[in-house]
């Protein structure tokens, strides 16, 4: 897989590429990450990537320009074999259901937004979604590029050593993740869970699950609605529905 990063900011993402789970994704040549800087796309003297809007107002928005040439160079193919992704905080909230596609493709770029965004003749003629890591908002793309990656890259099959490690993960069944203890047994006179010191694995994963809907239960409710979820599962939620409202 290749990901593109479109910024003007390109020494930004110098130190996270080179760990973790994207340094492995890399080494193990599985995932190609090239870094473009905006200005080497601009014709003026100054490299200016960015003007005031029409109309007024305060702030800069990135010029078309820089950005359609940008993509055209390094992602020439047409799409669906290249797909290009703005970072902004106007796009669709970024959910595990995405990274997870966003893995399957061949050739993503992802361009950075700055300023009070970009010419919106990007949005509507170069752009294939936007995407935002919520409603906040950041000083440029950047982080939320990066963040993207880290997501997609852990996913890539060969990646991480286990792919369990990855499916177990919170939403990627719908759900936030179970509890997780290690050792000691007992840390200040709180105790491990005893069916995870039972060795029936069938129970530990049982618990696991009713761990997992409870939590879901109590931090993220609104995901229920969209999970997959089995007799045993909703038998659960309705027990501890009940015990809430007592």
């Amino acid at each position: 897989m290749k990901l593109s990063l479109v910024t003007i900011f390109p020494d930004f993402f110098t130190g996270p590429l080179a760990e973790g789970m994207i340094r492995v994704a890399r080494e193990r040549r599985l995932l190609d990450v090239q870094v473009v800087n905006l200005r080497d796309f601009t014709e003026d003297r100054h490299r200016t990537t960015d003007d005031t809007p029409f109309g007024g107002g305060v702030g800069m928005v990135l010029k078309p320009e820089p950005l359609f040439r940008a993509v055209e160079a390094v992602a020439p193919e047409p799409p669906p074999a290249r797909h290009v992704v703005l970072l902004t905080p106007q796009g669709k909230p970024f959910r595990q259901a995405d990274a997870l596609r966003l893995s399957g493709l061949s050739h993503v770029v992802l361009l950075s937004g700055r300023y009070k965004g970009v010419d919106e003749r990007v949005a509507e003629h170069l752009v294939d979604e936007e995407l935002s890591l919520g409603d906040f908002v950041l000083s440029g793309g950047e982080p939320a590029a990066l963040c993207v990656v880290d997501a997609v890259a852990r996913l890539l099959p060969g990646v991480l050593g286990d792919f369990d490690s990855a499916e177990s993960d919170s939403f990627h069944s719908g759900l936030l993740d179970c509890a997780y203890y290690t050792r000691p047994a007992v840390f200040r006179g709180w105790p491990v869970p005893d069916v995870l010191v039972s060795g029936d694995h069938a129970k530990i994963a049982r618990w696991r699950r009713e761990n997992a809907l409870a939590r879901t239960l109590e931090r993220r409710p609104d995901l229920l609605s969209e999970a997959a979820l089995d007799e045993a599962d909703r038998k659960h939620l309705k027990a501890l529905t009940g015990k809430k409202e007592k």
